[in-house]
């Protein structure tokens, strides 16, 4: 039987080598969709999970149980990715790869020449939000987190997460208003295929591979 998330943080704290890579392993997928599509270009996702990997792996002995581990990983990414977001503020934006995500829930699939005007657009609308809003919407709306688990990963009330998401929705919307269908909901929704939280995932063509380095390479790295 595999260890759960828990039972292998325990484990690398108590010196099993190999317990957080495998942890690591086991939701790499999710952390890496989050951080690219939080800092929104691959250079910087790849900066802010190692950042994040370094943190999780100094810092598991602070980990009490409070929150599941893929919270608490999770909120290291988020956090991980703000300090990124604030070193490049005064460096140009780089937007995501054009078919970094699937907008398909907008517009007639059919459509290829509208599917990809709209999916610039609205990368281009995501990468424009306030770091706050951004990281709620991308939780909530592309990842699938409640509005509860999303008020724990950010360390925010559950009202501040209602009311980001809501302020970034009414942006997408005005911004992206000339190309959704005029047939659907007049509420943004941001699609993603995407797993069960905490199960990994099948290799996803529409967005870059997260990087390949395992958890204990990064840190020899770093040292």
């Amino acid at each position: 039987m595999s260890r759960t998330d828990a039972e292998l943080l325990a484990a690398h704290v108590a010196g099993d080598s190999q317990a957080f890579d495998t942890l690591y392993r086991r939701h790499r997928d999710r952390l890496w969709a989050v951080a690219l599509r939080t800092c929104g270009n691959a250079q910087d996702a790849e900066d802010a999970l190692q950042d994040a990997l370094i943190s999780s792996l100094r810092n598991a002995a602070s980990y009490r149980g409070d929150a599941a581990v893929t919270t608490w990983l999770h909120r290291i990414v988020i956090n991980a990715c703000m300090d990124v977001f604030r070193r490049r503020k005064a460096r140009p934006t780089e937007s995501l790869p054009d078919d970094a995500t699937d907008s398909s829930a907008y517009v007639d699939n059919d459509d290829l020449i509208a599917r990809s005007d709209l999916r610039v657009a609205l990368l281009a609308a995501l990468d424009q939000l306030p770091i706050d809003q951004r990281a709620a919407i991308v939780l909530v709306d592309i990842e699938g987190w409640s509005v509860g688990e999303t008020a724990q990963i950010l360390g925010v009330p559950e009202g501040t997460v209602k009311s980001r998401c809501a302020r970034g929705r009414a942006v997408l919307a005005t911004r992206l208003s000339s190309l959704r269908n005029p047939t659907a909901p007049g509420n943004v929704r941001l699609p993603a295929e995407r797993p069960l939280k905490g199960e990994p995932g099948p290799a996803n063509p529409m967005h870059p591979r997260p990087p390949s380095a395992s958890a204990e390479e990064v840190a020899r790295n770093d040292v």
